[in-house]
């Protein structure tokens, strides 16, 4: 089998940082030039346990909803080449900037402002002189929680569930066609409310990937960081809880897929 990893099996009692089993719990940590002020960015274990488990020095990681950075300065800290689709020139922007802080000297870190539904990826693989890149990590917007822009393409925007999920799926089409067969995707998303009952749109989004033919491999469940913002409103949405029908959502999914097709 085909290692995708620099993890040694023989040596497994040295991994003691890597997670294996499939409730992930962490305290946000933001060493360096992490930027925890980006609303609605992930924490960085998230990545860097991913990378840990399905990639090898070297490889390429794609991320097509780059946002604060999280992601590739993981990557760059971990020897790993990566590219970053990011929608809004002035995010790009300041990502690229606080990346040149933490310069990497063994791996390329590349900043890409564009459409991940519709950005030319033939040309972005030919930028960077590669045919395929061996694992995708996305966080998108968890529908209109948190609005990132004005800009129409931005999922964030999306009218209905079902344009998010059109969205998405154009994500999935135009980016994974150049994943690696029998490599990694890894997808971060939570549900929401609305009207009155919960929407599971981590499961839709599930689902775009296992109507396209990918292998579903892990199923994850993290807890939500616990932010200043958060804990400042537990009380009240504790009261909420309580006075009502629904529980406070305390958790979001991490689905793992592999690409078999």
């Amino acid at each position: 089998m085909a290692r995708y990893n620099d993890i040694d099996p023989k040596n497994w009692r040295d991994y003691e940082d890597i997670l294996t089993t499939s409730l992930w719990s962490f305290k946000r940590e933001n060493s360096g030039i992490h930027n925890a002020s980006y609303h609605g960015n992930f924490i960085p274990q998230v990545p860097r346990q991913l990378f840990s488990r399905y990639t090898k020095k070297g490889d390429w990681i794609l991320d097509p909803f780059m946002g604060s950075g999280t992601s590739l300065i993981e990557a760059q800290r971990m020897g790993r080449n990566s590219i970053g689709i990011e929608l809004q020139h002035d995010v790009a922007k300041e990502v690229h900037e606080r990346l040149k802080q933490e310069y990497n000297p063994n791996c390329s870190t590349n900043v890409i402002v564009g459409n991940s539904k519709s950005i030319n990826m033939e040309a972005v693989m030919s930028k960077y002189g590669i045919k395929k890149y061996q694992f995708a990590i996305m966080h998108p917007p968890y529908w209109d929680i948190i609005k990132f822009s004005d800009d129409k393409n931005d999922l964030s925007n999306a009218k209905t569930l079902d344009d998010f999920l059109n969205a998405f799926g154009e994500v999935i089409d135009n980016t994974t066609a150049h994943l690696e067969k029998n490599r990694y995707c890894a997808v971060v998303i939570g549900d929401k409310y609305a009207n009155s009952q919960i929407v599971p749109l981590g499961f839709h989004c599930m689902n775009l990937f296992l109507e396209r033919g990918f292998m579903m491999k892990a199923i994850l469940v993290k807890n939500f960081d616990r932010t200043r913002g958060k804990l400042n409103q537990q009380a009240i949405w504790r009261y909420r809880a309580l006075a009502s029908d629904f529980y406070v959502f305390d958790h979001e999914y991490i689905f793992i897929f592999k690409k078999v097709k």
